[in-house]
């Protein structure tokens, strides 16, 4: 599986879209918001930029991809007028990969412009949005030319399966019954990854530069541990049952796997120190959720149902990666069945998303 390829959200505003079921999501970004507006000032202390050049990386489709922008440029417009400062020029470059629901996102434009307009008094004219596609494990800015840095629930995202996952046919990612093997192939995998993305970065940054990224991650150190692979050992339960009523190829199951590592904080902080380009200023663990509405009043009847709101979600992440793999025709049954399993496992457990936050400056 060529992941540059087939990894993206679901696309257009349907049902099952991500931009229809990506509250958990937005839930994530609005936690992190306090260390995003701390970045922001620290990034001031250093310099005041004529034009500010924002890059949101893995920004996907749908509400969030501007959402995450509106709180950054709300944050710097704040900052301003305390300054008594005029709001700079802004560029935002909004960086996926080619597969990404592009088309949506610029038809959104608009309305974030009104949104941008209403919240901080800036003008279209004075705001400059870019789709900038291809993986964020490579350069994709000039030197030097972004202040800036903000992504949220994408860096957990590989760039490709790991090698030598021989033994886990039975899992589609890292689980409790995954040999030691395994775990140290995705943890590998991680490692260059991220260590990759912070030399590209760091090339690309000015000094004094600020990043703020939020992985789906774990707070202990066991990589197979139910808080960051349970969701995924669910979904194998469907595919598996699956192919033992023949519905699913047994040589397809076992060479699928996601291509994701959920790092925990002391994992994070020691790839960020390898790296040497940056210091950490803030390092944090929140919660959210399983089911994004779980507390919300005024609920349609079917976000009511928390296990359909939670497969809805699994399904917009999910589904593309699914079907490149074992075909569309699946898609609807694999999704029943996981819905039902999911619903047992949350009547019985408590289900929650581990999320990790650092804040990093770009060293001079």
């Amino acid at each position: 599986m060529e992941v540059v390829q087939v990894l993206c959200m679901k696309g257009g505003n349907g049902d099952s879209s991500y931009g229809n079921n990506s509250l958990v999501q937005k839930k994530v970004i609005s936690l992190a918001k306090p260390i995003m507006e701390e970045a922001i000032t620290n990034l001031y202390d250093n310099n005041f930029p004529a034009s500010l050049r924002i890059a949101n990386l893995g920004c996907s489709s749908g509400p969030n991809t501007f959402f995450a922008v509106l709180e950054i440029v709300n944050a710097v417009a704040k900052l301003c007028k305390k300054m008594g400062r005029p709001l700079p020029e802004l560029q935002v470059f909004l960086n996926d990969l080619p597969g990404n629901d592009f088309n949506t996102i610029f038809k959104s434009v608009s309305k974030f412009q009104k949104d941008l307009q209403k919240r901080t008094g800036t003008s279209a004219e004075s705001c400059f949005v870019t789709g900038v596609p291809g993986s964020f494990y490579g350069r994709r800015f000039p030197s030097k030319s972004l202040h800036f840095v903000h992504s949220s629930y994408s860096l957990q995202w590989l760039s490709q399966v790991p090698q030598g996952l021989e033994g886990n046919e039975r899992n589609i990612y890292m689980a409790s019954s995954s040999p030691p093997s395994v775990l140290k192939a995705y943890f590998e995998q991680f490692q260059s990854d991220f260590s990759m993305f912070l030399r590209c970065r760091s090339e690309e940054l000015v000094e004094g530069g600020s990043m703020v990224l939020t992985f789906l991650g774990r707070r202990n150190d066991d990589p197979s541990s139910k808080e960051c692979c349970y969701i995924w050992e669910l979904l194998a339960v469907a595919l598996n049952d699956m192919v033992s009523e023949g519905l699913i190829d047994e040589e397809k199951m076992g060479s699928f796997n996601i291509p994701q590592y959920t790092p925990s904080p002391a994992e994070v902080k020691c790839e960020v120190e390898k790296e040497g380009s940056f210091t950490i200023n803030r390092l944090e663990v929140s919660k959210v959720n399983w089911n994004a509405y779980h507390g919300e009043f005024c609920l349609s009847d079917d976000r009511k149902d928390g296990a359909y709101n939670v497969a809805m979600l699994m399904r917009a992440v999910a589904e593309p990666l699914l079907a490149s793999h074992f075909g569309d025709g699946i898609m609807e049954e694999v999704f029943s069945r996981y819905q039902k399993i999911v619903a047992d496992r949350m009547s019985r457990e408590k289900t929650e998303f581990v999320n990790v936050t650092v804040s990093l400056t770009k060293r001079g």
